[in-house]
């Protein structure tokens, strides 16, 4: 790989390198969500497994038995943490469903098939538990950021993890990947992501998505930044690709939006994305004998 090469790769992966105070940012997802913990029901830094990152967080509606939703933050498996998200739920438990942040180990301390073990992990606590707080185990949707896209597309292929931590089939079908990598074989040659990725032609293979077949019945809306890099337009358009409309209906860009601001719309009722997720967590499981929450944009 030519220099030139290494460079276009690292401005490519890079969506910071288009924010101009990336401190600010991310100061203000603190901010937002700290006053959001304040203010709102939670139940903060539960554990789901052994280690201090297997953790998460429940953000229960005011409503009985009502959809899941699971997200999973990005930070390319080895940043951020699922405080910075608290400010996503509002939108969501106002208008009849149960939030879980979910967290994990970070590389270099552990590796991606770690990461994505734990996040099984997590997904099959929510399943065992998530009734406790109001929210209905069958009614699960997926949601993840950059590489918690990645690791809830695995979580959905069919031999995506060779251990799903008890999550029973079909369980959580549903998913919306927001600006999503799932073809791994090409983040092994970014530079400056590499020495904590660690990433080899074998392991990049079989942790890309792209590179496994979708499980039956799934659903997944993939979507991206308009104004992100065309590597994170490619990587979006490649899971359509490979996996098929059946499986993946929705692959678009937001309008508008690059790498970090679109979880605004993802917080905002208002928006086409986080239209998008209210589809996916209304869509009644197969043999449904009643009808979903009400998730109406409207505010009650």
């Amino acid at each position: 790989m030519t220099a030139e090469d290494a460079a276009w790769l690292d401005r490519e992966y890079n969506p910071l390198l288009a924010v101009p105070d990336p401190a600010a940012l991310f100061a203000d997802w603190n901010r937002r969500s700290a006053a959001t913990r304040e203010t709102n029901l939670h139940f903060s830094d539960i554990p789901y497994g052994p280690s201090a990152g297997q953790v998460l967080d429940v953000f229960p509606s005011t409503r009985p038995d009502t959809p899941v939703l699971v997200f999973i933050h990005g930070g390319f498996w080895r940043g951020s943490d699922k405080s910075a998200h608290s400010f996503l739920a509002p939108a969501f438990t106002s208008r009849g469903a149960t939030v879980v942040l979910l967290n994990y180990d970070l590389c270099p301390a552990v590796r991606i098939e770690t990461i994505l073990a734990q996040v099984s992990h997590g997904v099959a606590w929510v399943y065992r538990h998530i009734r406790a707080y109001g929210g209905d185990p069958q009614r699960i949707t997926l949601a993840g950021h950059s590489a918690g896209a990645h690791l809830t597309a695995m979580l959905l292929a069919r031999d995506g993890t060779s251990e799903r931590g008890g999550l029973p089939p079909c369980t959580a079908s549903r998913a919306l990947c927001i600006s999503g990598l799932f073809d791994l074989d090409t983040v092994r040659h970014v530079p400056f992501l590499q020495p904590d990725l660690a990433l080899t032609r074998e392991s990049a293979r079989m942790l890309s998505p792209v590179a496994h077949t979708p499980r039956d019945g799934i659903s997944v809306h993939a979507v991206v930044g308009e104004l992100e890099s065309s590597e994170f337009h490619r990587q979006n358009t490649l899971l359509g690709a490979h996996w098929g409309t059946s499986a993946v209906p929705v692959t678009e860009a937001i309008a508008g939006r690059r790498h970090f601001d679109i979880l605004d719309d993802l917080s905002d009722p208002s928006t086409r994305l986080h239209g998008l997720a209210r589809q996916l967590l209304l869509c009644e499981r197969e043999g449904a004998d009643r009808p979903p929450a009400d998730l109406s944009t409207s505010d009650r």
